[in-house]
């Protein structure tokens, strides 16, 4: 993950702060506002709460009770003061009954999958309509495990489906390696746990409504999430290429394929757009 110093940064849901507290010790942004998911006794009831005293004692502002999904939490947050919203390992928290899922999932019932892309759509939208700076870099980075059910969102390419195309529409730029070596003393932890889960692979995905020349180098766009090569490659299962019809025919047959054709279905339901 690439941070420039002159960025003023916003943190999204860090669940105890240590994302933001290594940013702020390690790569020393021009401003940065964190926020949290819980309240504050819980995170410290939880967690150590030497992220929180980092952040406190340096005049870094941090907002609890944070959801990205309801603007009703954003009371305090400076509008559009931001160059870059960051989104650390999303995920919808467990529920605690049948009851609660069927509440999230509204009138028509949905995945878990479905859940999570809305979730991260939210906070594409709210992000560039409510946080970010037009004057700014307009930069929002979502960093994700590169296994499942993480890579079953189909981030590169379903979070922007139908959204309005206005004079500067968000894209997807491309993606880096997340390597939490260059963040001493990040704690990735899986939601409403205590543990620090294992280290996995994450992928910085990069999106903006601009172009980025400092970033453009250090960005990649996988083969299966280029339009140009859609014959080729199957962007819901990331595989690829197709040396053949028969060799695409099969895996479109395929029970990983039809699962994703599934999900990428129900989701295009979701937003009335099947």
């Amino acid at each position: 993950m690439f941070i420039n110093p002159n960025w003023r940064i916003l943190t999204i849901g860090d669940g105890d702060l240590s994302f933001s507290a290594s940013v702020f010790n390690h790569h020393k942004p021009k401003k940065l506002t964190a926020t949290i998911f819980d309240s504050l006794k819980t995170i410290t009831d939880k967690y150590d709460d030497k992220a929180y005293q980092t952040l406190h004692q340096n005049n870094c502002e941090v907002l609890t009770l944070f959801d990205v999904t309801n603007n009703d939490s954003w009371s305090t947050l400076s509008k559009h003061s931001y160059d870059l919203v960051i989104f650390q390992f999303p995920l919808i928290p467990a529920f605690s009954s049948k009851e609660d899922f069927q509440q999230q999932c509204g009138q028509t019932p949905i995945s878990v999958n479905t859940l999570n892309r809305h979730l991260l759509r939210s906070f594409l939208t709210n992000a560039f309509s409510h946080f970010l700076d037009p004057k700014g870099e307009n930069l929002c980075f979502i960093t994700s495990k590169d296994v499942k059910p993480y890579r079953e969102w189909d981030i590169e390419n379903s979070l922007l489906l139908g959204l309005k195309n206005d004079k500067n529409p968000i894209a997807y730029l491309g993606q880096m390696n997340f390597d939490i070596t260059n963040f001493p003393g990040y704690k990735i932890r899986n939601v409403d746990r205590d543990k620090h889960v294992k280290d996995t692979q994450g992928i910085t995905y990069v999106y903006s409504n601009q172009t980025h020349t400092e970033l453009s180098t250090k960005l990649t766009i996988p083969h299966y999430a280029k339009t140009s090569l859609s014959d080729k490659y199957c962007a819901f299962c990331r595989v690829g290429p197709f040396f053949s019809a028969q060799d695409k025919i099969d895996h479109q047959q395929s029970k990983r394929h039809k699962k994703m054709s599934q999900y990428h279905a129900q989701w295009l339901q979701s937003l009335n757009l099947n």
